[in-house]
């Protein structure tokens, strides 16, 4: 199984980005899936998450209105788009999946991921 996270770069204050998080080896469908991020010097944390159903999303409160979390199915690929940036949001993302037991809740724990993507800076300038 391999994830691969792409899309970032550096972008200023309010500007946009999406990120693509693809893989071989799984069908995102089968899994719920998370966007994760880490910035310098501290911990790693759960920015989206989606349902196994896809019918659920989960946004950590400094994100709501401003990110989106979404699966292309044909694709096979899971999307956060991100808008509206911040100095704050600069971090590397990490694209992750997770067995989702319950199909319609998202994993907000980063202990329930498997599978881990190598991870996309973002750096969002002031």
């Amino acid at each position: 199984v391999q994830l691969q996270a792409s899309g970032g770069g550096l972008v200023q204050t309010g500007g946009s980005l999406r990120l693509s998080c693809s893989a071989s080896g799984l069908t995102f469908r089968d899994y719920a899936v998370g966007w994760f991020r880490q910035a310098p010097g501290k911990e790693r944390e759960v920015v989206a998450a989606l349902s196994r159903r896809g019918d659920f999303t989960y946004l950590v409160d400094s994100v709501k209105g401003r990110f989106t979390i979404s699966r292309s199915t044909a694709k096979n690929t899971v999307y956060l788009q991100m808008n509206s940036l911040r100095p704050e949001d600069t971090a590397v993302y990490y694209c992750a999946t997770a067995r989702g037991d319950n199909v319609h809740i998202p994993a907000r724990d980063l202990n329930e991921y498997d599978y881990w993507g190598q991870g996309t800076q973002v750096t969002v300038s002031s």
